[in-house]
């Protein structure tokens, strides 16, 4: 399989008044699952869209594989898309639904009941979809994202409606396909699940790149060097280190999380002041709290023009 990667340069758009993109730049690389996150209107849903050929742009240019998607033979080779799961006809099943799209790019039955079965479809293909749940219709959405056999995916948020088990799957899904070499874009409020499966991180907000770096990259930036520290003697240890210059914050029964002294050093504190403690480790700082840390200013900057 040829690896192509999906590139967005200097992306300007505007909504009558509203400035939805504002120079969005960054690269889709092949290979590795792309996480794409930040608040709501932060352009995330209106880039993929002119990814497609969907919103025409004021400025910029988005390429897949190096050609704008309208200018790709049999697009859905290139690229595999899910931007709405409703985006079907509720009168079709699921397998005629996803052989009309078949149709269109010269692709066979075989093909359609290939990808019913990795969907986990092959029980309901024949039944009508508009009775499907939000679950069932993203597994659809699924398919019919890969019918092509594309080289790149692009899903806006794959986990709504799915089950425990619809989720380990959409995981496993995502690591195999970037693991063939294929540029994988995901768009996802669930941070947990982007945690476990994305490489690399774009976080965005006023349709601007706040940060396009890699996962343990931003996570290492965000922890800053803090160490949590479990005791039973929470006022006794917090009194001891901010003696020592330390900022100690309660975060949980039993837990303090210190800033301003290394793990080793905190040890050395509260080991010569006889302080009781069970763990002391340096803080992994998790991607809800990197993703908040990037995007506060954004989100209050949306807050505040709700309310003017």
């Amino acid at each position: 399989m040829d690896e192509i990667a999906i590139e967005v340069d200097g992306l300007r758009k505007r909504f009558g008044s509203n400035l939805a993109l504002d120079g969005m730049t960054f690269t889709v690389r092949p290979g590795r699952v792309t996480g794409f996150v930040g608040p709501n209107g932060a352009g995330k849903s209106t880039t993929m869209r002119v990814i497609l050929g969907l919103d025409a742009v004021d400025a910029g240019r988005a390429l897949v594989g190096g050609r704008p998607y309208r200018s790709l033979p049999r697009p859905l080779t290139w690229v595999g898309a899910l931007l709405d799961a409703g985006a079907l006809h509720p009168s079709r099943s699921a397998r005629n639904h996803l052989l009309w799209l078949a149709h269109s790019q010269g692709l066979t039955g075989r093909r359609v009941d290939e990808v019913i079965e990795l969907a986990g479809l092959a029980g309901v293909a024949r039944r009508r979809a508009g009775g499907f749940s939000l679950g069932m219709r993203q597994r659809l959405g699924i398919a019919a994202a890969l019918l092509g056999d594309p080289r790149a995916i692009m899903l806006d948020e794959p986990f709504n409606g799915l089950d425990p088990e619809g989720i380990a799957w959409m995981r496993g899904l995502l690591a195999r396909l970037a693991a063939e070499g294929r540029a994988v874009l995901v768009s996802s409020h669930f941070m947990s699940e982007l945690e476990d499966i994305a490489d690399h991180l774009v976080v965005v907000g006023r349709g601007r790149v706040i940060a396009d770096a890699g996962v343990d990259a931003l996570l290492a930036e965000v922890s800053d060097g803090r160490v949590t520290l479990r005791t039973t003697a929470r006022p006794d240890a917090a009194s001891v280190l901010v003696g020592q210059g330390a900022t100690v914050a309660s975060t949980g029964r039993d837990v303090l999380t210190v800033s301003g002294l290394s793990a080793e050093r905190v040890v050395a504190v509260l080991g010569a002041r006889g302080v009781p403690f069970s763990e002391v480790a340096a803080h992994r700082a998790t991607l809800e709290e990197a993703y908040l840390e990037l995007t506060r200013d954004a989100v209050e900057f949306r807050t505040a023009g709700a309310t003017r």
